[in-house]
């Protein structure tokens, strides 16, 4: 353990000192993110923010490699397949930070990257499926790469989505891979795997990566990570969830009685996922319904919804933090202890709170309506009953020269 803590400070000191260096080269560069009528920000903001994400990376795993126990990692290909891809994708990443690349230009970037990811060693081997007696499935190269591909794409573009308020990527990210370091960490406790391996160096150099960006990033952001770095962040979330997901076989489980933990190789990175996968299926759903392109922008992703809720900037990004950690810490927790019922009671007691917390400026904002239309309605009563407003009303002007009837309205006209 001690040895991961100096991995993610490197990466975390190296990411947060080479920021403002990244900054000043986006600036002169002229990779200005300027306000589009969808985004949040009002002055043009540099971006470009991966490439010192990726530079912490790299001198993270650099340090790892001179660590006597992570020294382990390298046995297989699987981390320096990461770097590689990593670098693939980042660069990619600022070109598209530049020049603007067009969406078919980026998914075949992308495509690129998982693909020499795959070439080097990270391919998703078997997948358990705890139902029907399916049991652990082998899937060969025919059906491990394109799935790999596949999750691997939706990924980085599920983090690109949610990129859309300061400081929320790299907090969710942060999060996601702190839970899938536990995740795989306890694997190793446990026996199932070594300790020092692949996917656990990678989530901890990566939430390391993602902290050390954070105060850059935050609102109000100084700097943004771009596409250089939701992709970067993408690829390495997905890399973990497959090497992560692969390391042990669930059948294996002391508490293999169960069905829950039986799932939890396949629900661990689900969950840990979760707040960019569903942002990301209801962005498809929604543009495609409406006749446009999944790959079109618009403002309704889950952080515009909190806006337009009543949230203020920083607190949205927060409760997205709530639900990131609770859904991943969550599932997490449940793999280690075997979904024990008072963590489930635990769970449930937070998901109440973080609806209410969610729907907390509705509530108030209809109190506040309700409210001044009440007040409003009595000061009406209390102007129409008050003996002063009748008094005015019986000795008010005639129009024309006709007298007011008695409820103070002049009496009409004659018909002719």
């Amino acid at each position: 353990m001690r040895e991961y803590v100096v991995v993610l400070l490197t990466a975390g000191l190296v990411t947060y000192l080479a920021t403002p260096v990244v900054r000043l080269a986006a600036v002169r560069l002229r990779m200005m993110a300027a306000p589009r009528e969808r985004d949040v920000h009002v002055i043009p903001t540099p971006r470009g923010g991966g490439v010192a994400m990726y530079l912490g990376v790299a001198a993270a795993v650099l340090v790892a490699t001179r660590l006597p126990a992570l020294q382990r990692t390298f046995d297989d290909s699987q981390t320096a397949a990461v770097l590689v891809a990593g670098g693939l994708i980042c660069a990619l990443g600022v070109l598209d930070d530049k020049f603007g690349l067009d969406a078919l230009t980026k998914l075949t970037g992308q495509i690129a990257a998982a693909g020499v990811m795959v070439l080097l060693g990270v391919q998703l081997a078997f997948v358990f499926l705890p139902v029907a007696d399916i049991g652990t499935l082998s899937l060969g190269p025919d059906i491990g790469v394109p799935l790999t591909l596949l999750l691997t794409v939706l990924t980085v573009n599920a983090l690109n989505f949610i990129d859309g308020l300061d400081g929320l990527a790299a907090g969710v990210s942060a999060i996601a891979a702190l839970a899938f370091f536990a995740y795989s960490y306890n694997l190793g406790i446990e026996g199932y795997d070594d300790i020092a391996s692949a996917p656990t160096l990678i989530t901890a150099v990566l939430a390391g990566a993602c902290l050390g960006f954070l105060p850059h990033n935050f609102s109000p952001a100084r700097i943004f990570m771009g596409d250089s770095g939701s992709m970067l962040v993408g690829l390495m979330l997905s890399a973990a969830a497959v090497s992560a997901t692969g390391q042990a076989d669930p059948q294996t489980f002391d508490s293999a009685a169960t069905l829950l933990p039986l799932a939890l190789p396949l629900l661990v990175p689900i969950a840990v996922l979760s707040i960019p996968f569903i942002d990301l299926v209801m962005a498809v759903v929604r543009r495609s319904l409406r006749g446009r392109s999944p790959f079109s922008p618009d403002k309704m992703h889950l952080h515009h919804r909190l806006l337009a809720i009543g949230h203020s900037h920083r607190r949205a990004v927060l409760v997205m933090y709530f639900w990131a950690a609770l859904l991943s810490f969550g599932a997490v927790g449940l793999s280690i202890t075997g979904g024990r019922v008072e963590l489930l009671v635990g769970i449930a007691v937070l998901l109440v709170l973080g609806v209410v917390v969610v729907l907390s400026p509705r509530a108030r904002r209809a109190a506040r309506e309700a409210r001044a239309a009440e007040l409003e309605a009595q000061r009406r009563r209390s102007r129409e009953h008050h003996p002063t407003g009748r008094a005015l009303r019986a000795t008010a002007p005639s129009v024309q020269g006709r007298p007011a009837d008695p409820a103070g309205k002049p009496s009409p006209q004659g018909v002719r």
